[in-house]
């Protein structure tokens, strides 16, 4: 076990039987623990107060969690990396586009035309500015979609959404800040067929009525969106995004 130290935070691993965990304790209020793909990588994020021990027996009451995130996410397929180049399979809203990349002066572009993707950028563009201009496509797509789901949404649970983003996330297609009543939606459901982003929305959405994954929460859910076991299944059926990951 090492441990190295910064302002208010405390580096270190702790083992867990066969599981080497990544501790941070830094300046919060609750102990949260991920399991990282592609290979499982275990993190567990504790309060500054929290003693070693405690956080440890914390991780074991959650090992059987964690092995079985771990072997979902080592079986789980995924894409090949891309290249942005032409005749390249590319997916928006669950269906299979082919690239064409045209290149010239115009203006730089992303449209859909029957069952290509056509990708318009400058001479000499490389493979990451052609991926950034993808995502960005990607992002702006989503940011119109979304806003329809949580106006609908709103309705129906008698709740408020303050403020929503689009951003790359490794780990969750979502997250629920609370207190700011904002909501994160990941950039790759992009890529998903629409009932699965409505389905993250309304999850996350639910968390402004119950924070924990807990009876109330699956009760909420239950009654809003009844077929969400399926989705979320679906979803996590789905090839994800080859990503070269660093920690």
């Amino acid at each position: 076990m090492g441990s190295v130290q910064s302002n208010r935070t405390v580096a270190q691993t702790i083992d867990i039987g066969e599981i080497t965990a990544d501790v941070v304790q830094k300046d919060i209020k609750n102990i949260h623990l991920s399991v990282y793909p592609p290979t499982g990588r275990v993190k567990i994020a504790a309060p500054l107060r929290m003693d070693l021990d405690t956080i440890r027996i914390f991780a074991i009451s959650k090992l059987g969690w964690i092995k079985r995130q771990q072997t979902k996410l080592r079986n789980q397929e995924r894409e090949a990396a891309r290249e942005y180049i032409s005749r390249e399979s590319h997916y928006f809203l669950g269906k299979r586009y082919l690239l064409k990349v045209l290149e010239g002066d115009g203006k730089t572009s992303v449209t859909i035309k029957h069952d290509k993707l056509i990708l318009q950028v400058k001479p000499a563009t490389d493979t990451d500015q052609r991926q950034i201009v993808m995502q960005e496509w990607y992002r702006e797509q989503l940011k119109a979609l979304v806003p329809n789901y949580i106006a609908k949404w709103e309705k129906i649970m008698d709740v408020h959404v303050s403020e929503f983003g689009i951003k790359k996330m490794k780990t969750k297609w979502g997250t629920c800040n609370r207190e700011a009543q904002r909501i994160w939606i990941n950039l790759e459901l992009a890529k998903k067929p629409l009932e699965c982003l409505e389905y993250i929305v309304v999850h996350e959405m639910v968390h402004l009525l119950e924070r924990s994954h807990n009876a109330r929460f699956i009760a909420y859910m239950n009654q809003f969106l009844p077929e969400w076991r399926n989705l979320k299944e679906e979803l996590n059926r789905l090839p994800v995004s080859h990503i070269d990951w660093a920690y």
